[in-house]
């Protein structure tokens, strides 16, 4: 594990305590839209994570969720998601993480997501695989999309929207075995990397949900694309990744959904 691992892995498990600890106590929440929330806990796991960075890497840019990005002359960039899935936090149901990436040079290198409450580290290094608390994971063999467990989200304008993901979960619903709808979309994908769902897609997804867990997926053999199968980007909101053998299904699956 390289110092820009160990140091991320140390970050998100100081952060994830932190949730943890706060987790059934009485949140002060805002509202970023109508049902788009924050509260006092993503921003207090914010701060820690950046007060890290500033102290370890100084010259580093950073792009996190709650604050403005922090650009420095300097090849790395951190990404965080100090807490994603805050409106399950916020009700106290016990599914969140903590996600914190490494970009140089535009291509990311380290990928870190904690789940705090399992205690479950997912970590990923660039060309040395994904793994779980000390273990190699790789995504699952399943190849009928009939037999597969499939994760998705919805976005937070899917009142206001028509492009709100429904008419894809339609589609889905009826040609995969299961859909699951957790909350928490780099969680989502850390599963997927460890085989326990096939295959994920979500909509308005942000750099923060997608940068740490893209890299756990394609470091466990899997395939992340946007939804009409072109290259995944971190600016490309609408993500779709599979353990490879039921990705062209899922894409047929979603592009039926559309005419």
């Amino acid at each position: 594990m390289n110092p820009f691992t160990e140091f991320a892995v140390s970050a998100a498990r100081k952060a994830g305590e932190l949730l943890k600890s706060r987790l059934n106590t009485p949140h002060s929440i805002d509202y970023k839209g109508v049902v788009n929330l924050v509260t006092e806990a993503d921003r207090m796991s914010e701060a820690l994570i950046l007060d890290l960075i500033q102290r370890q890497f100084p010259d580093h840019s950073v792009l996190t969720e709650e604050s403005p990005e922090r650009e420095r002359d300097s090849s790395y960039r951190w990404i965080i998601d100090p807490l994603d899935g805050t409106t399950n936090y916020a009700h106290g149901y016990p599914v969140f993480c903590v996600s914190i990436a490494l970009e140089q040079d535009g291509n990311m290198i380290v990928g870190v997501v904690y789940h705090p409450m399992m205690d479950e580290m997912f970590v990923s290094e660039k060309g040395k695989g994904s793994w779980l608390n000390g273990q190699r994971i790789w995504v699952s063999d399943t190849s009928d999309l009939s037999r597969s467990l499939i994760a998705t989200g919805f976005p937070y304008d899917v009142r206001e929207s028509e492009n709100n993901n429904l008419n894809y979960f339609n589609s889905m619903i009826m040609k995969a075995q299961a859909i699951r709808r957790a909350g928490a979309a780099a969680l989502d994908m850390a599963y997927l990397a460890a085989g326990r769902f096939d295959g994920f897609w979500e909509l308005k997804l942000m750099p923060w949900d997608t940068a740490a867990a893209s890299l756990l997926v394609q470091e466990a053999g899997g395939i992340v694309t946007d939804l009409r199968g072109r290259n995944f980007s971190l600016t490309a909101p609408h993500v779709l990744a599979s353990n490879g053998k039921i990705h062209q299904r899922m894409l047929s699956a979603l592009s039926e959904a559309q005419e």
